[in-house]
């Protein structure tokens, strides 16, 4: 079995920094490997992936330059992806809305990983692809679409790239974009009433410069509140490994919350608001607490500090393990190409415009 995955073209995969996506690809193209499949990523030239790797944009092209930009880089890579793959894969998956369209071009499987939020708009899109096995990271997400073919895998974590340590721990850490939904200010807030300081760490991208600017950068003094950056896969080790907690004080629906896994993998529990994903991810006294409010998380982070770093790291192993989501993507591929086996062959080099000839078409 060969498998395709079309990564989104703007950042490498694995990604440097920045792109819970791109890390996601990577350890899924790597697990597959591991298992015997054939893979190939479709991904840009910078990629470091060690599978084989096909790319239609040499550079890295983030942040993104523009809506209408991204969309026609986007589709100009999932196009020259989807098409080359279909001439020697059994399956391709597929992680972007404009990549998923394309499936109307091609008679190979695909299967398509949801990343995002609900959004009306991209359910009705999707409605239009009752062929495609859709892949939801969470039940949570799962439960708020309508696909006749969807099924949950929840993302997996390669532990062993990822320390931990026994003994004392000295901050509060804050992991993610620099963002109103995601809660940075409100990390701040939590680090004051406890009174332990917070590293934060994450990207700050164009559209949220005015909320850095306005509700995060007045309280960084380089001590007490103190921001590191963006943080590379080091970086993470070090900042998760010596943290009491993670914070993570969402004001939206996770999807699923990769950083949560992350931070668990270094020991570090989680301190949460419900929302989303959240209660999937986090149990209450083993790995983490749930919280309402601001005033509860940093009364938790007393009882963080408590928690057996070995036992939050072995939570992730048994729960979020890599090699389990890998087996059930394993599962799912090989479930839709065994039974094409069975089909009359058909001609290898069909254009696939052709195939939309006679098309039904759908009414509005």
């Amino acid at each position: 079995m060969r498998v395709a995955l079309v990564a989104p073209p703007f950042i490498p995969v694995p990604p440097r920094k920045y792109g819970g996506t791109e890390l996601f690809v990577a350890q899924l193209a790597e697990g597959l490997k591991k298992q015997g499949i054939d893979v190939v990523v479709y991904a840009n030239g910078e990629s470091t992936v060690e599978t084989e790797v096909r790319s239609l944009y040499a550079k890295s092209q983030w942040p993104i330059e523009g809506e209408v930009f991204a969309n026609l880089t986007d589709m100009n890579h999932s196009a020259w992806s989807i098409r080359d793959a279909r001439k020697h894969c059994d399956v391709i998956q597929v992680n972007s809305a404009p990549a998923l369209s394309m499936s109307r071009l091609v008679d190979v499987p695909m299967v398509y990983t949801m990343h995002h939020v609900h959004d009306d708009h991209l359910s009705k899109f999707y409605s239009y692809y009752p062929q495609i096995e859709f892949v939801t990271i969470s039940e949570f997400q799962r439960h708020r679409e309508s696909m006749p073919r969807m099924r949950t895998i929840h993302h997996g974590l390669d532990t062993n790239l990822y320390t931990w340590k026994d003994g004392k721990r000295e901050h509060l850490s804050f992991l993610g974009r620099i963002a109103p939904m995601k809660g940075t200010h409100l990390a701040i807030e939590v680090a004051k009433r406890a009174g332990i300081p917070l590293k934060i760490a994450g990207e700050i991208q164009p559209c949220f410069r005015d909320y850095w600017e306005s509700k995060v950068k007045p309280h960084v003094d380089g001590k007490f509140i103190e921001y590191i950056g963006e943080a590379d896969l080091p970086t993470k080790n070090q900042l998760l490994k010596n943290s009491i907690a993670m914070l993570f004080p969402i004001q939206w629906n996770e999807p699923f919350g990769l950083v949560m896994i992350e931070a668990m993998a270094c020991g570090a529990p989680v301190l949460a608001f419900s929302g989303g994903a959240v209660e999937e991810v986090v149990p209450p006294g083993v790995a983490g607490f749930i919280c309402k409010d601001v005033k509860e998380m940093a009364a938790r982070a007393a009882d963080a500090a408590k928690l057996d770093s070995a036992r939050v790291r072995e939570y992730v192993d048994r729960e979020f393990s890599l090699e389990k989501m890998v087996s059930r993507y394993a599962e799912l591929f090989r479930e839709m190409v065994e039974p094409r086996a069975l089909l009359p062959a058909a001609a290898e080099d069909i254009d696939p415009l052709t195939q939309l000839s006679g098309e039904n078409s759908i009414a509005a």
